[in-house]
Parts: structure tokens; C-alpha cells; sequence
């Protein structure tokens, strides 16, 4: 497994505000209040709480790739949206229902730079966007995105999972559980399908394939997320994918490796908004 790095690099600036509040002050025969943790904060009067932040990412070069990189991304996630009229959406602790935006990259695959791959056409950058929606317990979640992707790949593609949720301290949550993706039949031929010309320009190396839709990979994930400071997270995650059905047997992945690993490393703040 080799690993390149990318090379280009991201900045993000993070804003805090702090304050003081006379319900904080304690008499000398008082109880002094437990410290804030993620889950006693308190956000009475927000309606929109969310957190930003970045993070370096391990990933194949391309989906089906025995090689990798390392590449910046975002972390944008909505913990909690209140409108009025229709209803709320999630709570500060982050138990409950909760819905918010899923984005996705995939990098451009330039055929040229893999002896693998010479004679496939070049794939631009894509870009997924789509909705995610979850729903966590005090033990366990569960969720599901659906994103489209336009660019150099089209159509859609998701991902489900369910995830056990430990807790060993009030600043300290472990997930872990299954995973399974899906795509369209557009999105399967953009990345795993070889036309009959690019089967000739590799030589017949690579035979034609056309793959349709349906599961993509199944696998599992683990995330660890510390709350270093008062809503600031640092989070590490690791997935481990097995490309399955139309997508293992494309000739594509059979001359790379059907095993496909993610590792993540980020930080992130949380933030809250009073909009109404």
C-alpha cells in the first residue's frame, strides 16, 4: 500500500466567545455546579447549533485503488435547527432526530499516472450533495445519506450504517458498527465501468465492462471524539470498506485491490446561533 500527499492545504479559523454569568457564582455554603460537558451545555434560546471544523484524510487515490493519499476536508455537521412553525430537529446533548447537509469529494482520476490505468479515459473531480438523517440514543444511532454527484462522475450514491455508542467519560464517545453503500447505475459505470475503445487503448488488458447499480461496499467504521475544551472536538476515525457485487468484479478493481481504507484526523467547534 503506498500513500502520496496531496498538494494543496486548507486554513480555517475558528471564533470563540466567552462570558460570564452571575447564575455561575457560588455562595460558601453552596454546591458548586458541575462543569459544562457536551452533554449539559446548555443552548436555551439557539436555533441553529452546528460544528465547523477540518481534517486530514487517508483515502484511496481512486475508488478501487491499491494506492493512497493524504487530503484535506471539511467538517461541517448540524447538531440542532429549530423553525418555527414546523418543529426542532436534534437537541444540544445530540440525542434524538437529527437531519442535516452531506457533502462528498471524489478527486480527479488521471488515468496517465497509473500503469494500471493507461488507455481508460481521465475522470474530473466530483462533487457530492446531498441530506443526511440520523437517529441517536443514549447507546447507539443509526443513519443514512443520499447525495448526487455531478462533475466528472454523475448520479447517486449512498450510505447506511449503525454504530454502538460507548461513553467511558463525560468528554470521551466511541462508535463503532456496520456500514453498507449503494450507487446508481451512472455512478457505478463512471468508476468501475471500461467502454469497448478504452478496453482497445489498454491493449485488451482491461476488458469491457458495463456494472449496474445497486450495493457498492460494505464495511465498518470506528470514531473516537474528545471534547478538549469547551466545544472544541478533536475526532478519529477509521473505515475499512469491501467494494462488493458490480463494483469488486470490474476490471478496474480486480488490477487494484477491493479493500479500501479511510483514516481521519480532525478538529472541529461547535457553534450556536439565535436566528428567530
Amino acid at each position: 500500500m503506498t500513500i502520496r500527499t496531496g498538494g494543496f492545504a486548507l486554513a480555517l479559523l475558528f471564533g470563540t466567545t466567552l462570558g460570564a454569568h452571575a447564575a455561575d457564582v457560588v455562595g460558601p455554603y453552596e454546591t458548586a455546579p458541575a462543569p459544562a460537558t457536551e452533554a449539559t451545555v446548555d443552548y436555551a434560546g439557539a436555533d441553529f447549533v452546528f460544528e465547523l471544523g477540518i481534517q486530514g484524510i487517508v483515502q484511496p487515490e481512486y475508488l478501487g485503488s491499491e494506492d493512497y493519499q493524504i487530503a484535506p476536508s471539511a467538517i461541517f455537521s448540524v447538531e440542532y435547527v429549530n423553525l418555527p412553525g414546523i418543529g426542532s430537529f436534534g437537541g444540544p446533548d445530540g440525542l434524538g432526530f437529527s437531519i442535516g447537509p452531506s457533502f462528498n469529494y471524489q478527486p480527479k482520476r488521471d488515468s496517465s499516472d497509473y500503469a494500471t490505468l493507461k488507455g481508460l479515459d481521465d475522470i474530473d473531480p466530483s462533487y457530492e450533495v446531498g441530506l443526511k438523517a440520523s437517529y441517536e440514543w443514549e447507546y447507539a444511532d443509526v443513519y443514512g445519506d443520499v447525495r448526487y454527484a455531478f462533475g466528472g462522475g454523475e448520479g447517486f450514491v449512498g450510505e447506511f450504517g449503525a454504530r454502538a455508542i460507548a461513553r467511558p467519560t463525560e468528554k470521551l464517545t466511541l462508535k463503532f458498527g456496520p456500514t453498507v453503500s449503494l450507487a446508481s447505475s451512472e455512478y457505478m459505470d463512471t468508476y468501475f465501468g471500461v467502454s469497448v475503445r478504452e478496453s482497445v487503448n489498454t491493449g485488451g488488458r482491461l476488458a469491457p465492462y458495463s456494472p449496474s447499480g445497486g450495493f457498492k461496499s460494505v464495511g465498518l467504521e470506528a470514531e473516537a471524539r474528545y471534547e478538549i475544551f469547551t466545544d472544541y472536538f478533536i475526532t478519529a476515525e477509521g473505515t475499512y470498506d469491501r467494494l462488493v457485487g458490480d463494483a469488486k468484479d470490474s476490471p478496474i478493481v480486480k488490477a487494484g485491490d477491493a479493500n479500501q481504507y479511510y483514516f481521519g484526523l480532525g478538529l472541529s467547534k461547535r457553534f450556536s446561533l439565535d436566528l428567530f
